[in-house]
């Protein structure tokens, strides 16, 4: 077990830092006396020590010094000031795990002046143990801190190594943005379902059950998605009218401008976080 005896803060208490909890208590990777997290306001620390037992600190560098392994979940906009508080408070042998949208690896390092580094994306579904997280490691990393990143983020759902660092931002954009792009299309279906005349409760209902068993399909089959459409598209169907609407309205263009857009975004918090940290003499 990679994190038998170890001390895990979180720095942020958030939504996903909640689930990052939920998940290592769950999976009894730690027990919630070796769990502290922080946070600027008192009710929430209350209520995160309330539901999971864990030690709730007001003090970013109390929590931290002496943690063995401390996850960085805070808005981008003051990563910089934690950055400044954390440095020199963390012990020689700690793993830094960063989820911290476009925060390059680069920024926390000379922030805190400490090489041991993880930088990763979550998604939304980590929220019940459904995620999917890119996360890349730098060289200082031993293998036994490699072991605890992975036990740590399987803990909310499917966890990706990946050998760069462009590939976490383009997993922000892909899968970290991903939910965005499938609740707006499920919403749009159901709009679609209550202007032919469903409620929209039984709209909703539908919908969701078929983009679940349409997902769980897809990944038991083991087929080409371009096959397994092929399945369901008969000549002069309904699935073939429904196709041609899509494809006339570029369908595919769109969600591969958003994506791009997504990604071009995720660069912009990098630069940003990378002037901030100079600014603040970083």
């Amino acid at each position: 077990m990679p994190l038998d005896g170890k001390r895990v803060a979180f720095i942020g208490g958030g939504v996903m830092a909640e689930a990052m909890i939920r998940g290592l208590l769950e999976r009894h990777l730690v027990p919630p006396s070796h769990v502290i997290v922080t946070g600027p306001r008192r009710e929430r620390r209350a209520e995160l020590a309330k539901t999971f037992g864990v030690k709730a600190l007001a003090s970013n560098t109390e929590a931290a010094r002496e943690a063995h392994v401390v996850i960085l979940s805070v808005k981008p906009q003051v990563l910089p000031g934690v950055l400044d508080e954390l440095r020199g408070h963390l012990r020689d042998d700690a793993l830094v795990i960063s989820i911290v949208a476009g925060a390059p690896l680069a920024v926390l390092r000379e922030g805190l002046d400490h090489a041991a580094l993880v930088r990763a994306m979550p998604n939304t579904p980590a929220q019940i143990g459904m995620g999917v997280t890119a996360w890349v490691a730098t060289d200082a990393v031993d293998r036994e801190q490699r072991d605890r990143a992975k036990a740590i983020l399987a803990a909310l759902g499917e966890e990706l190594a990946v050998e760069d660092e462009i590939y976490v931002d383009m997993a922000t954009a892909l899968s970290g943005t991903g939910p965005t792009y499938v609740f707006l299309l499920m919403e749009a279906l159901v709009d679609a379902g209550v202007h032919l005349g469903f409620s929209r409760r039984v709209a909703e209902e539908l919908v969701l059950r078929t983009v679940e068993g349409s997902a769980a399909f897809a990944r038991r089959s083991g087929r080409h998605l371009a096959e397994l459409r092929n399945m369901v598209t008969s000549p002069g169907g309904t699935s073939a009218a429904a196709i041609y609407e899509l494809e006339k309205g570029t369908m595919r263009t769109v969600l591969s401008r958003a994506v791009h857009a997504a990604y071009l975004r995720t660069r912009e918090l990098g630069a940003d976080a990378r002037e901030r940290s100079r600014k603040t003499g970083g």
